[in-house]
């Protein structure tokens, strides 16, 4: 699968080794920085940046690591088609992606270690959305509430 990844300088360490533990895997990786834990960083440029390349089909889905997951989520959200979760255990990991279609995980890397990072990060990529008809029907309000943001209906 091709992945974006990014982060912030807390998530520095995380993202490097989550890079090279999903190219071991077979994995392309689209690595957006940033490049060193030692200059600060902010969040919402990581998440500007991974929602992009999504965008621009640059890569199927994406991993966004900051501190706590928490800010890195909620500036990933404010994009048009990027449909983002923390995550800190497998099964909302995976669910989120079969049940509602998340196309980001964020991790805090303050939060977890690199075990349970590699864990969630193949549980998210395991997941497929299962096209049942109830989560279509939830994935599509979703769809709407994204389009009545963007016309102010």
């Amino acid at each position: 699968m091709k992945l974006a990844l990014a982060c912030d300088h807390a998530g520095y360490t995380l993202k490097a080794h989550l890079a090279d533990y999903l190219r071991g895997h077979g994995h392309d990786i689209l690595d957006l920085g940033v490049d060193s834990a030692d200059t600060p960083a902010d969040y919402p440029d990581s998440a500007a940046a991974l929602a992009n390349a999504i965008r621009r089909g640059q890569a199927e889905r994406g991993v966004l690591i900051c501190g706590s997951g928490v800010g890195a989520s909620i500036a990933a959200n404010k994009f048009d088609g990027i449909y983002a979760a923390v995550c800190h255990d497998t099964y909302s990991a995976r669910q989120g992606v079969e049940h509602d279609n998340m196309n980001v995980l964020a991790l805090g890397a303050r939060v977890i270690g690199v075990n349970v990072a590699e864990t969630l990060v193949m549980a998210f990529i395991d997941g497929r959305f299962s096209n049942a008809e109830r989560h279509r029907r939830r994935f599509g309000k979703v769809q709407q509430l994204e389009s009545q943001l963007r016309t102010g209906e």
